[in-house]
Order: structure tokens, then sequence, then C-alpha cells
């Protein structure tokens, strides 16, 4: 069995201003955020956990590098990087929905089959990268703790797929910025839900 700490990154200017979808775009904490992953460096401390992994967007990075006390070389993972939003990217839902409500009904409804923003990813494609993570940090970490930084969107695919949620679901799970959930995979007993957004 591995048990996951698992966070969001802390608040950026896409999260502060109306709450737009960053995805792939690549920008750092803002002051509030480096408050918020400090916060949980303060939380974290006196635990123990043997890897530090996230995704390789710098709000992920500076997250991590803050919350795990820069004790643990960071592992940065490519199949931890947000949702490709495709064109919602740097847009406000609002906005993006007025010009093409049908992108919006579709991702709400099927989410595993229809891409995010068009051309983005399906719920699909982002699960299959997400456990093949999560699959490796099981073989390699058995019996162990890892921290994990990773993404709204990601995280809360994750949970709804493991959770055995229609992904049409996933926007009911709650993510806040540099807040933590806790869960254990097991090879015989699979998932288990411990803290969720704490």
């Amino acid at each position: 069995m591995v048990t996951i700490i698992l966070l969001r990154h802390g608040e950026t200017a896409y999260n502060a201003n109306g709450n737009r979808y960053c995805g792939r775009t690549d920008i750092a904490l803002t002051g509030k955020g480096v408050d918020q992953a400090k916060r949980m460096q303060q939380l974290l401390e006196g635990h123990n956990f043997e890897g530090v992994f996230c995704s390789p967007l710098i709000r992920a990075r500076q997250t991590a590098e803050i919350a795990s006390g820069a004790v643990h070389e960071l592992q940065v993972d490519n199949r931890l990087i947000e949702i490709d939003f495709g064109q919602w990217e740097g847009k406000c839902s609002p906005d993006f929905i007025a010009e093409d409500p049908q992108a919006w009904e579709n991702w709400l409804q099927s989410p595993e089959d229809y891409a995010a923003g068009r051309v983005g990813e399906t719920g699909r494609q982002v699960i299959d990268r997400v456990k093949s993570f999560y699959d490796d940090i099981l073989q390699r970490y058995d019996g162990k703790t890892v921290l994990i930084v990773g993404h709204n969107g990601i995280n809360r695919l994750f949970l709804a797929y493991q959770l055995g949620m229609p992904l049409a679901n996933y926007r009911r799970i709650v993510q806040e910025n540099s807040a933590l959930t806790l869960f254990t995979l097991d090879k015989v007993a699979g998932f288990n839900l411990l803290k969720l957004n704490a």
C-alpha cells in the first residue's frame, strides 16, 4: 500500500481573476498562493514522505518546493500536467460558454468522450495518463508515503474515477488551492479516500 498526500497548487493570477481556465498556461503563484503553500508546509512538518512529485508547470513546482520544505529532490512528471483545455484556455467559463455552448454541454455530459474546449483532451485521455502515473507510484513506493502536487482538473477527474463516479460528476469534488487530499492505493484493496480538501 502507498499513502498519497495530494495537493492542488496554490493560487495563481488566473484563479484570482474570475477563475480563468489556466490549463497548460505556465504562470507562477501569487503572493497569496505562496502563503498557501507555506501554510501547507507547516501542516506537513513532521510528516515523513519518501518522494515528492509534481507537474512540470511552475505553479505546481513552486507549491511542491515550498510545501515539502525542500527536504526532498523534486521529481517532475509530465503525466501530472493540467488538462489541455483547448479553446477555453485563458478564458472564464461565462465567456467561452457563450462562444460555444455545445462544446461546454458535451464536456459536462460526457467528458470521457469529448475534448475540453473542442481541441483539448478528453477525460479518458486524462485518466489514462494520470492512472499510468499512479500505477508506477504504487509499484515503486509500496509501503511508503509520497507527496504529489497536481492541478484541479486532473485531481478531480482521477478521484472521481477511483471512487467509481461517472466522470460527468467530477466537478462535484472540491479541490481548493493548496488544499490537502489523503488517500491510499493498494494492489489488493485498491483506492481508499481518507481526507478530502483539508
